[in-house]
């Protein structure tokens, strides 16, 4: 006897199908340990699907520039600090815990080869679900995701020796660390050197003589993600109060940017443009205000920070006293951004 095909039939069965589906589910016979592993097929049909997800989004997802080779210090610090846990660094072997998990972190200096420029940028920015590997703690920091990309291009041929000299610097012959818990400094200097300095990197600002309160006030910032960045979010968030407190000290008491006046000619800096409703730098970066000290700060990050001032649509009140740069720097003409910059970094602050 041969059954006929029909509709009914078929919504039948699949109903029946849905319904073993939630009875199988509901029994909680479906093994979910992580100790027991997955199938060879569920594994290899899991990680083609993730494959193929990645490379279809990333076509479309990603920006044109995805890679930065420029400035590794501070992508290598965050590695450091938040991914060789799970996936091992040069010198460095990976949590036996994490590796534990289903399923386990790959060991990237193999496995980046697998994935171009793009692919990397779109899975270092969202994340991959179920598989433990977060997203970038900010999604606004594209500069970082491409200096992490730079890094994980370099992953496969650094030596162990490579690695330590891009996340370490030695300690400070002398350092008031009154209030500090000890480690602390060390993951501090491992990006902004032990002379406050930045260690030359472009993206790296300059930390040494800034006033201190500065310093403390944008420690809270990211600790609290009211100020984007993924890798200061992760660096501050552990850091109590009296941590930051005692940071900022010891940095602002370095040799480094000094609080003089701006010994610039540049028209934004001393008029602004009265007519746009932009105030003169002058205004608020000279001695005897509160503003952080911006003279002979490096060129790069001023330029950097206004344009990610300039890209956040949050803030619409320029009198507000704990945010007020969004809306200046939004005023500021895109193309004197960086001659504004290069004139501040001249400026004799330091």
């Amino acid at each position: 006897m041969i059954l006929r095909i029909t509709w009914k039939r078929v919504v039948l069965a699949i109903a029946a199908l849905v319904l073993a589906g939630m009875l199988f589910a509901w029994s909680g016979l479906f093994q979910i340990s992580a100790s027991s592993g997955h199938w060879k097929i569920t594994d290899w049909f899991l990680h083609w699907t993730m494959q193929n997800s990645v490379r279809t989004y990333s076509t479309f997802q990603t920006p044109k520039k995805v890679r930065d080779d420029s400035a590794l210090v501070s992508a290598a610090g965050h590695f450091r600090q938040s991914c060789a846990t799970c996936h091992g660094a040069p010198g460095l072997a990976p949590s036996p815990a994490m590796q534990s998990a289903t399923p386990p972190a790959p060991d990237l200096a193999t496995t980046v080869g697998h994935y171009d420029d793009a692919e990397l940028f779109w899975i270092v920015q969202h994340g991959v679900k179920y598989t433990g590997m977060p997203a970038w703690p900010s999604l606004d920091r594209p500069d970082e995701v491409r200096r992490m990309v730079g890094f994980l291009r370099r992953l496969p041929d650094m030596t162990a020796r490579e690695f330590a000299a891009l996340t370490e610097a030695p300690a400070p012959a002398t350092a008031d660390l009154a209030g500090l818990r000890p480690g602390v400094l060390a993951g501090c200097i491992g990006c902004h050197g032990s002379d406050g300095l930045g260690r030359g990197q472009d993206d790296i600002p300059i930390l040494a003589g800034q006033k201190p309160q500065a310093l403390a006030d944008a420690l809270a910032a990211y600790a609290s993600g009211k100020r984007a960045s993924g890798v200061m979010q992760v660096a501050a968030a552990g850091l109590s109060p009296s941590d930051r407190q005692a940071l900022a000290r010891h940095f602002a008491a370095m040799p480094g940017l000094v609080d003089a006046p701006l010994a610039v000619t540049h028209p934004l800096i001393i008029r602004g443009l009265p007519q746009d409703q932009l105030p003169a730098c002058l205004d608020c970066h000279r001695p005897g205000k509160t503003a952080p000290l911006i003279g002979g700060q490096r060129a790069t990050y001023i330029a950097d920070r206004l344009r990610a001032w300039q890209g956040d649509k949050t803030v619409v009140d320029a009198h507000k006293p704990d945010a007020p740069m969004p809306v200046i720097a939004r005023r500021i003409p895109k193309d004197e951004i960086d001659p504004l910059a290069r004139a501040l970094a001249q400026s004799p602050g330091r």
